[in-house]
């Protein structure tokens, strides 16, 4: 079994009194949207890792900085659209931290694993809000179907490892940088 040593937050911090961790209830979201920042800037550097070798294929970012930004071709543009997928990232990253904050309905199970439920969910509406407002509105893309499971798998990971990142390292958790200790079970 593992596990780490913390301890929750109290109901109070929802009326703004201090939590355990002694951040008020807005505190709490900054922090919170603080360790989205980061997580979405490390769950887009998985996503991009396990969609590039697949997809063989720049993100669909390259497209829009074509088409929007500077014209051209998409292969133009490798740097800025690695970039822009990366600013896409860390903002939607940003947004799920101060949206975890902020649900309270499921208190009851563990911040990581609520991380990983919510993640998920939060990477397939990115997902299916990229690939049918982005891809077909913007970019007037269609994917075909292998391809699009493809786009929805890496936003599965991405969500993933955002929840991860977020749920272990914001909430209830005295020392976010402590690392995580597996007990022996005699």
């Amino acid at each position: 079994m593992f596990g780490r040593s913390s301890e929750r937050g109290t109901d109070d911090a929802r009326a703004g009194a201090p939590t355990r961790e002694g951040r008020s209830r807005p505190e709490h979201v900054a922090y919170a949207t603080a360790r989205g920042l980061q997580a979405g800037f490390v769950a887009t550097l998985i996503m991009t890792a396990f969609r590039l070798p697949i997809l063989r294929s720049l993100p669909p970012s390259a497209n829009f900085w074509a088409r929007y930004v500077s014209g051209g071709d998409a292969d133009d543009h490798p740097v800025a659209g690695l970039v822009l997928h990366l600013v896409y990232g860390v903002s939607a990253g940003a947004v799920f931290g101060g949206l975890f904050a902020l649900l309270d309905a499921e208190r009851s199970i563990e911040p990581e694993q609520r991380g990983l439920v919510w993640g998920a969910v939060y990477g397939m509406g990115l997902s299916a809000f990229g690939s049918q407002f982005m891809l077909k509105e913007l970019l007037d893309i269609e994917l075909e179907a292998d391809e699009l499971a493809l786009f929805h798998a890496a936003h599965l990971v991405y969500g993933l490892s955002l929840g991860a990142w977020v749920g272990s390292r914001t909430e209830g958790v005295e020392d976010p940088e402590e690392e995580y200790e597996y007990d022996e079970e005699n």
